[in-house]
């Protein structure tokens, strides 16, 4: 009966994880495939997972739409690239093609047409959380708390730099807070920096200087280090803001979330090689699998929000100058460009094999940590 238990828990998270994946997946995958069809590309295959096709046909330009049996990702296939990943840029790829054939090719595109196919991927990634996060804020608006101080904590920065029970936040460096979201994020990003807080103190305002500290905390994405200060919000009546925003306005803020989450992710990957920042934080399948089923529970708006994240995460990681990735493939077209030919066959060959070497040592470290993350839960449901 426990197993039984376990498999249907089981399917509670595998099903929002390959739901959300999907989506993104499908809008990386369709920026490819649409501006590669502008570009008068021929597209031989469109799957959406990898490995034996469960259920596919065929369109009136001859592309075959795939689905597959691995849910963990999906591909584009040009015609004239010899794998699904793409390859080294033959500068006879044209040889032994008709001329029909060399005008649907790939390799024979102009090198602006290549490197517009494969930042449409990227870019559509981008898109998708920016129209998602557009759509909610159009539709549903947003419930904030204010930026008021309920509590201060002893012993933390808020303390010991003079902030007290019902101080109103104003700005923070000169930005204006509205929200205790708004307060948070900046607060959060902000570990071992000095901030200067304006806050309304009765009927004055107050000019405070704070130092957030760096502090392990839970969130819905695991465990983050962020920088706390160490106060509450009021909670009670009246202490909620509703916004809501017009189409422009909701447009403006799907690009504002989409530009946190890169800053954000950049600011991450530039800690962890300063030494700021610990790498048990990168995640792999196993923990996107635990949080897609924690958001399902909160709802289908708060997963399409997980999804609007990964897609913006996916977008960024693709666009790393690594051969294997987008990037990689944009970063041997601009060295084709300034060059006015492709690097050699070999030289292309080993910086694929290298960024093949990369991107596998990074999935198997994020699933080491996803194993590390999960294995105690596991623990104790069948200790």
């Amino acid at each position: 009966m426990q197993f039984f238990e376990y498999a249907w828990g089981l399917l509670g998270y595998l099903a929002p994880f390959v739901f959300v994946l999907t989506i993104v997946v499908f809008f990386h995958e369709l920026g490819h495939f649409l501006v590669g069809r502008w570009c008068g590309v021929k597209v031989e295959a469109f799957s959406i997972g990898f490995g034996k096709e469960i259920v596919g046909f065929n369109d009136r330009h001859g592309t075959r739409w795939r689905l597959s049996w691995i849910p963990l990702g999906g591909y584009v296939k040009f015609f004239g690239e010899p794998t699904v990943a793409g390859g080294p840029v033959d500068a006879n790829a044209g040889n032994g093609l008709t001329p029909a054939e060399q005008r649907v090719s790939f390799f024979t595109q102009p090198v602006w047409k290549r490197a517009a196919i494969v930042a449409a991927g990227p870019g559509a990634s981008f898109l998708l959380g920016i129209l998602i996060f557009a759509a909610s804020f159009y539709t549903l608006g947003r419930s904030s708390l204010a930026p008021v101080i309920e509590n201060v904590r002893p012993g933390y920065a808020a303390e010991q730099a003079g902030l007290r029970k019902g101080d109103v936040i104003v700005s923070i460096d000169g930005q204006p807070i509205r929200t205790w979201n708004a307060m948070q994020r900046i607060v959060q990003s902000s570990a071992d920096l000095r901030l200067t807080f304006v806050v309304q103190r009765g009927s004055r305002d107050v000019t405070v200087e704070v130092t957030p500290q760096r502090r392990d905390v839970n969130t819905p994405f695991g465990m983050h280090r962020v920088g706390l200060i160490g106060v509450e919000p009021a909670t009670g009546e009246g202490a909620w803001v509703k916004e809501t925003f017009t189409l422009t306005q909701s447009v403006g803020k799907g690009f504002q979330e989409t530009g946190f989450i890169v800053d954000r992710t950049v600011a991450y990957i530039v800690g962890v090689f300063a030494g700021r920042e610990t790498t048990d934080q990168i995640s792999g399948p196993i923990r996107i699998a635990e949080i897609s089923g924690e958001f399902a529970k909160a709802g289908l708006t708060a997963l399409l929000h997980l999804a609007a994240v990964l897609s913006v995460s996916i977008g960024l990681l693709n666009l790393m100058p690594i051969p294997m990735l987008d990037g990689g493939h944009l970063l041997f077209y601009a060295i084709e460009a300034l060059k006015g030919r492709p690097l050699s066959e070999r030289n292309q060959e080993l910086g694929f094999r290298v960024g093949l070497g990369l991107v596998m040592a990074l999935m198997l470290f994020a699933t080491f940590n996803d194993i590390l993350h999960v294995a105690p839960k596991l623990m104790r449901l069948f200790g």
